[in-house]
């Protein structure tokens, strides 16, 4: 996601008026190289994580359902999981 992308996402995250709010994040990783594992450790503490496989098991769907303090913090998670290689933001 390019700086722009996450300006016009947290502009819209903004536009809530009632914080904190129930975010869900949800990213694809690759099945490989501890990539699932990398995603869930930068994820929001006490978040409710789920997980599914793709058919051949060649990736891994990661949601996690949590209350986010602002937009920013949301911000903050999407950027840094983000720089994992392989992975896509949804």
């Amino acid at each position: 996601m390019a700086n722009k992308d996450y300006d016009q996402l947290k502009a819209k995250l903004e536009e809530n008026k009632i914080w904190p709010l129930l975010y869900m994040f949800k990213f694809i990783a690759p099945n490989e190289d501890g990539k699932v594992k990398q995603v869930e450790s930068l994820l929001p503490k006490g978040g409710e994580i789920s997980h599914k496989h793709t058919k051949n098991l060649k990736y891994v769907s990661v949601s996690c359902k949590v209350k986010m303090p602002n937009a920013q913090s949301i911000v903050d998670v999407m950027e840094r999981i983000t720089k994992i290689e392989g992975i896509i933001s949804l």
